[in-house]
């Protein structure tokens, strides 16, 4: 057995990180991929996550446990993670070659921090983080939080003054408070929104029937949510494995897209935490966020350079970048996306 050589660094402001991985509370989810070079050619591919284990995976899962990764000379561990797990750090630092953010903006911040690291895949087309209101005192538009007060996450309140900046609303208009991971400072009017990800079926029940909806993506600001990622060296070395990674996780989710009850079958098979009915009653927002009109267009996992130079426009606006304002260049490239075109448009 070889192993690929590692490229070293050393993490130097790994607080830059914790925005972006953050962002939906408990739901985020961050992960790694380390890969060994096999005799015959197979890549063992460790999946570290930076969280416990959810639908965010559920292709993944479906292509472990169908063989879809064997296929593709790819032999697939998943790992578990927890708060304590810092996936851009551990890839960073060559512990591991590749990975999945929750949210983009960590990858945008980190290479600003200097931090070697690129995106080549997107898992969902829109980020599931939510604006949680009741029907009795709605919140629809961000002109409708004028005068309310709304619970988000610490590490969410940029994206929240992201949000009143892009809609020409001055903070003082709105009261922001610090929230966890529960929903308790709505239903008790303590505020008058809190935030999470859509596809967290378990903690939005409490909610109730009269739920009201308004997206982040939908008020303006669009980010990307389960980003792959990767360093400069790993493209540059091996992306041949990326491509094969890519590949079975792709057919993965093709099968989830078509087979979404016997996909929630493999999921909580393999993590036996996960109940099956909130899983069955996740799985449509779960392929509706990873499947739309783009993918219909440019294939699963697809990427848009316009998308990512606006995310940066808006952080950089808001001086969020502590070193160098990084250019889409650095922060995204389409080379593997290339290379697994048509399996991904297949399948789109």
């Amino acid at each position: 057995m070889t192993k690929f050589n590692k490229p070293k660094f050393e993490m130097t402001r790994r607080d830059v990180l914790r925005t972006g991985v953050a962002l939906s509370g408990a739901a985020a989810m961050s992960s790694f991929i380390s890969v060994d070079a096999g005799a015959a050619g197979v890549a063992k591919v460790n999946m570290q996550l930076g969280w416990l284990a959810s639908n965010g995976i559920l292709g993944e899962v479906v292509a472990k446990r169908m063989g879809f990764y064997k296929e593709e000379g790819i032999e697939l561990q998943v790992t578990p993670g927890g708060p304590g797990v810092d996936g851009v750090a551990t890839v960073a630092a060559g512990q591991a070659e590749a990975g999945q953010l929750s949210s983009s903006p960590s990858l945008m911040l980190a290479r600003s921090a200097g931090i070697p690291v690129k995106a080549f895949a997107a898992g969902y087309q829109k980020h599931p983080f939510t604006y949680f209101s009741l029907d009795k005192n709605p919140i629809r538009t961000p002109k409708d939080m004028i005068g309310k007060t709304i619970a988000t996450q610490p590490t969410a309140v940029i994206l929240l003054k992201a949000l009143l900046a892009k809609n020409g609303i001055a903070e003082d208009q709105v009261t922001i408070v610090k929230m966890g991971g529960d929903m308790n400072q709505l239903m008790t009017g303590q505020a008058q929104a809190v935030t999470g990800w859509m596809t967290n079926t378990n903690a939005l029940k409490i909610l109730g029937s009269g739920r009201v909806d308004m997206m982040l993506w939908d008020a303006g600001i669009q980010l990307y949510a389960n980003v792959y990622y990767t360093t400069d060296e790993m493209l540059a070395k091996h992306s041949d494995v990326l491509t094969r990674y890519l590949t079975g996780s792709a057919r993965g989710w093709d099968y989830a897209r078509k087979n979404p009850e016997a996909a929630v079958d493999h999921l909580v098979t393999e993590y036996r935490n996960l109940d099956r009915q909130s899983e069955l009653e996740s799985v449509a927002g779960v392929l509706g966020f990873s499947f739309d009109a783009t993918t219909a267009k440019d294939g699963w996992a697809t990427m848009n350079g316009g998308n990512w130079q606006t995310q940066i426009d808006v952080y950089s606006s808001l001086k969020q970048f502590k070193g160098t304002t990084p250019s889409v260049s650095d922060v995204m490239t389409n080379d593997i996306l290339a290379a697994t075109e048509s399996i991904r448009k297949s399948i789109g």
